[in-house]
C-alpha cells in the first residue's frame, strides 16, 4: 500500500531573524497603506519682534479694560438686585406677621362661636329668662360676625399680597443669579486677557521689558502734580464742584490702577473719575458708558477742567480733564494714575457733570 504524503510547498515561510524582519516590513508598508503617518514634530511658537510684543500687549489690555467695564456694570446691577431682593423679603416677613395675627384672630372666634353655637337661636330666645338680654346680645354677635367677614376680606387681601411679593423675590433672586453668572463671566475674561499679556511680556528680554515699563509706566507723581498744578492755574476750573474734582484726582497721582477699585487707594478710570466727583459732592454712575450720561455732552473745543473726556468707539475709557489738552486718568495694569494728553487715544466724547 502506497504511502501518502502531504506535498511539500515550494514557499516556506520566513523564520527566525529574517522572519521578524520580514514581518516588521510587512507591518509598515499596511500602515503606510493605510494613511497612517506619524505625528509631526512640535513647532516653537514664532519669535515676534518687541514691537509686535507691544502691539499685541496693548490690544490686550485694551480688550481687558473693556471687560473690567462690563464687570463694574454687572457689579453694580448685581448689588442693586440684591437690595431689593432683600427689600422684597423684608415685606413678605412682615405681611407674614400680620397674615398670621389675622388668622390667630379668626381662629379665636371660630372657636367661640363652636362652643356657644349648640342651640338654634330661636330655642335660646325662648330658654333665656331675660329676653331682652338675650336679643341685645343677638345684635352684638351680628356685629361681631360683621367684623369677622372684614377680618376675614382683609385676610384673603393680604395672602394676595404675600404671593405677589413671594413671585416678585422669586423673579429678583433669578435677575440677582443671572447677574452673578454676568460677573464671573467678565472677571474671567479680565483676567484671562491680562494673564495673555503678562505671558507675551515673559518673551522680551530684560531689556526691552524694562524699555516697555518706562514707556507705560507712571510718571513720578511730584512731577505729575507740579505739571498738572501749573494747567490748572492757567486754566481755571468753571466752579468750585470742578475744582474740588481736579484737586481730588490731582491728590490720586501715582496711586496705582487695580481693575474694579475705587479708591482711595486703587482706581480703575471709571473709579477715579466717580471718586473724584465723589468728593465734589456729585454722585456720578459707575461706568464709562453710564458716566458720558451723566450731565451736559460738551464739544472738545469747550471742554474745561472738571470735564468727563472719554475714548474708543466703545467708550471703554475716560479721564478727568485739568485743562492744556492734559487729562488726569488710571490708564491699567502696571501703572498708576498719571497726567497724559488727551490725544493719546481715539477721542469719542466729553461730559460736564451737574
Amino acid at each position: 500500500m502506497a504511502a501518502h504524503r502531504r506535498p511539500r510547498s515550494k514557499h516556506r515561510p520566513f523564520s527566525g531573524p529574517y522572519g521578524r524582519t520580514a514581518a516588521t516590513l510587512a507591518l509598515a508598508g499596511a500602515a503606510t497603506a493605510a494613511g497612517l503617518e506619524a505625528p509631526a514634530p512640535a513647532h516653537a511658537e514664532p519669535r515676534l519682534t518687541s514691537a509686535q510684543v507691544r502691539a499685541q500687549v496693548d490690544k490686550l489690555h485694551h480688550e481687558a479694560e473693556i471687560a473690567t467695564e462690563k464687570y463694574n456694570g454687572a457689579k453694580e446691577r448685581a448689588a442693586d438686585a440684591s437690595a431689593a431682593l432683600d427689600r422684597l423679603r423684608d415685606r413678605a416677613a412682615r405681611r407674614t406677621e400680620q397674615v398670621n395675627a389675622s388668622r390667630n384672630a379668626l381662629g379665636a372666634i371660630a372657636t367661640a362661636q363652636y362652643r356657644a353655637g349648640g342651640l338654634d337661636p330661636a330655642v335660646q330666645l325662648a330658654l333665656s329668662s331675660d329676653p331682652d338680654q338675650y336679643l341685645r346680645g343677638a345684635a352684638l354677635a351680628e356685629r361681631a360676625g360683621f367684623q369677622q367677614a372684614k377680618a376675614l376680606t382683609r385676610m384673603r387681601a393680604q395672602l394676595g399680597e404675600l404671593g405677589l411679593l413671594r413671585k416678585k423675590a422669586d423673579a429678583k433672586l433669578d435677575e440677582l443669579k443671572s447677574r452673578q453668572a454676568d460677573l464671573a463671566t467678565h472677571k474671567s475674561t479680565v483676567r484671562n486677557k491680562l494673564a495673555d499679556a503678562e505671558r507675551l511680556l515673559d518673551r522680551l528680554t530684560a531689556a526691552e521689558r524694562a524699555e516697555y515699563a518706562r514707556s507705560v509706566g507712571p510718571a513720578e507723581p511730584r512731577a505729575d502734580r507740579a505739571r498738572s498744578g501749573a494747567v490748572v492755574r492757567a486754566v481755571a476750573a468753571p466752579g468750585p464742584r470742578a475744582a474740588a474734582a481736579v484737586a481730588y484726582a490731582r491728590a490720586a497721582l501715582g496711586k496705582p490702577y487695580v481693575w474694579g477699585a475705587t479708591g482711595p487707594n486703587a482706581f480703575d478710570c471709571s473709579g477715579l473719575t466717580q471718586a473724584a466727583w465723589r468728593a465734589a459732592g456729585v454722585a456720578l454712575p459707575r461706568t464709562t458708558y453710564t458716566q458720558i450720561n451723566a450731565g451736559r455732552r460738551v464739544s472738545r473745543s469747550q471742554l474745561a477742567p472738571g470735564d468727563l473726556v472719554f475714548f474708543y468707539s466703545g467708550i471703554s475709557h475716560v479721564g478727568l480733564y485739568v485743562g492744556g489738552g492734559q487729562m488726569i486718568h488710571a490708564p491699567r495694569p502696571g501703572t498708576g494714575v498719571r497726567l497724559a494728553p488727551i490725544d493719546q487715544m481715539p477721542f469719542a466724547g466729553a461730559s460736564r457733570p451737574a
